[in-house]
């Protein structure tokens, strides 16, 4: 059985689509921790940050080159936070690599 987010991929969830291309998609955090809460996935199935390797670096590069645009493109304005949860210690609840655009409000400073 597929995780979510490939699910999401292929078109059998709905989401909140903010940006699509051949390798990536943005959509709006169904469970938002800030006024503005984006996750950018890969399409291609990555387990988490731990999996990141000589094959697949490239696509999570062309993310980070992309998150600026799409914080933009949301509204976020003065700054935002990205975050990776990797593994059952940092509450990782979809194993799928995703990275959280968090913005729209001053931030705590406190990380947790």
């Amino acid at each position: 059985m597929s995780c979510i987010f490939c699910k999401i991929v292929k078109g059998e969830i709905p989401s909140k689509k903010v940006y699509e291309n051949n390798n990536i998609v943005a959509f709006y955090d169904v469970n938002p921790q800030a006024p503005i809460h984006i996750l950018v996935i890969p399409k291609e199935h990555i387990e988490s940050v731990d999996a990141i390797n000589e094959d697949n670096c490239a696509l999570v590069a062309e993310i980070f080159k992309k998150i600026p645009e799409i914080a933009e493109h949301a509204g976020i304005r003065g700054g935002y936070r990205v975050v990776s949860n990797v593994g059952e210690n940092a509450c990782q609840s979809v194993h799928h690599l995703h990275f959280h655009i968090l913005g729209g409000e001053k931030l705590s400073d406190k990380m947790a």
